[in-house]
């Protein structure tokens, strides 16, 4: 098996494809090795496909007309990203970088297309993916409205335990690394005010801060401060 192969055997939703569908896959799609802090794409480029990452990690953002940044989603091995250009072929919004080293794998639009009408199940999976996205970000949009910056950082920190929290002899460690300002790129603040809030959380006893490292010391009191359930932390390899 080929490594691109195995790279797309282990996306969900081409789990069910039949090894001559994986075949033709495997052929129309380009793979791309970057380094950290590669841009895999940038706004106005041509959304010729959709990307798969293989390996590493990246960030989606986008620049705000005073020329801030907006982190709106982190993707993760084995997720698509881009799918916008599935439904128009037209220029990308937002900008995708690498955040550490990253394999991405490219997936030209007409290959998805063709993937759909044949694959009823991919087709499914498509639409899943648009209408899980578009919660989520209805949900950091509701946050930015009518939660204060205490809200919006304890949220974004609940959210990042959940999908990276491990346990540790302190609480739950998070195991994606990220500094003040990408935290508050995310919740739509200043790296002062997250610099401020995070000592606050410190002194309460909630939170172990360390050098871009943030152990969550006591979860279900942490959650309770914004009225909300404390995620549930599985074990990670």
């Amino acid at each position: 098996m080929t490594e691109k192969l195995w790279y797309l055997k282990s996306c969900e939703l081409f789990r069910q494809l039949s090894p001559d569908e994986l075949a033709t896959l495997e052929r129309r799609c380009r793979s791309r090795q970057l380094a950290k802090g590669s841009p895999i794409y940038l706004p106005a480029d041509h959304a010729d496909g959709v990307l798969l990452m293989a390996s590493g990690r990246a960030k989606i953002g986008s620049f705000t007309d005073e020329g801030k940044q907006a982190i709106l989603a982190f993707i993760e091995p084995g997720e698509l990203f881009g799918e916008l250009a599935i439904l128009d072929g037209g220029q990308r919004d937002e900008y995708a970088e690498a955040v550490e080293k990253s394999r991405v794998i490219l997936i030209p639009s007409d290959v998805m297309h063709d993937l759909m009408e044949q694959n009823p199940q991919v087709s499914l999976g498509i639409t899943k993916l648009f209408g899980f996205r578009r919660q989520r970000i209805e949900r950091r949009l509701k946050y930015l409205l009518f939660r204060s910056n205490r809200e919006r950082l304890v949220s974004l920190l609940l959210e990042l335990a959940e999908q990276y929290g491990y346990p540790t002899p302190e609480g739950v460690g998070l195991k994606i690394k990220l500094s003040h300002q990408d935290l508050a790129s995310v919740i739509g603040s200043t790296r002062e005010t997250v610099t401020v809030l995070l000592g606050e959380l410190q002194t309460e006893n909630l939170l172990l801060l360390g050098r871009r490292k943030i152990v969550i010391t006591n979860l279900k009191q942490l959650a309770e401060t914004i009225q909300a359930q404390p995620p549930t932390i599985v074990r990670r390899r």
